[in-house]
């Protein structure tokens, strides 16, 4: 991955270097690229963790989004660089969920039922990274993010900024690491919190 001098991903270059051939090759790309989107509310810098054995979502976009943070220790300009992924419509199949805190981590399980998944409309993730087995049904890729239409939602990149959107998303194995998650509705079927202090509970 490409580094500029200050020791911090050059977004531009890695967006240019990897964005359409590693998505052409079946995986979904975290492509940010310049003219990134100043969100209106502030997350706390610290990250979590969501796996799932399988995503399905209908009406996907994804584009560069900077994140507000008073976090200011570990990202002294008070943003974090962001892939803001929208989908309109998601279900979702054996969800874990944890965030670790020193030696406290907070895990939630749900979806586990094959007929009651997790389902979340209107969903909006901020992320650092994100793996698993992807397939997109009209996939559209290299659009201007300002333009995008997929989620339903009203504004998006900025212009001229890169963007990418499909009708249906699927994803197999999802591991994700994010700042920042958001949905009108959030169903979270066969629900089971659990605090663990010490040891190793994280989702992956």
């Amino acid at each position: 991955m490409a580094e500029s001098h200050s020791g911090r991903t050059d977004w531009r270059r890695f967006a240019v270097a990897v964005a359409v051939p590693t998505v052409v090759a079946g995986g979904l790309i975290l492509a940010l690229a310049e003219g990134a989107l100043a969100a209106n509310f502030t997350v706390s810098g610290k990250q979590f963790k969501l796996s799932a054995d399988k995503l399905v979502g209908a009406g996907f976009t994804q584009y560069s989004g900077d994140l507000r943070t008073a976090d200011e220790e570990n990202h002294p300009d008070g943003t974090v660089p962001a892939a803001m992924s929208g989908i309109r419509s998601a279900d979702l199949w054996g969800l874990c969920q944890s965030v670790a805190v020193g030696p406290v981590t907070l895990r939630i399980e749900a979806g586990d039922d094959p007929e009651h998944p997790v389902h979340a409309d209107d969903l909006l993730i901020g992320m650092s990274t994100l793996g698993g087995d992807a397939t997109f049904e009209d996939i559209q890729i290299g659009l201007d993010a300002a333009t995008l239409t997929q989620d339903g939602a009203e504004t998006h990149g900025a212009a001229l900024s890169f963007g990418q959107q499909a009708r249906k998303v699927t994803i197999e194995k999802l591991r994700q690491e994010a700042y920042y998650t958001s949905a009108s509705t959030f169903t979270l079927n066969d629900m089971n919190l659990e605090l663990h202090i010490g040891g190793s509970h994280e989702c992956f």
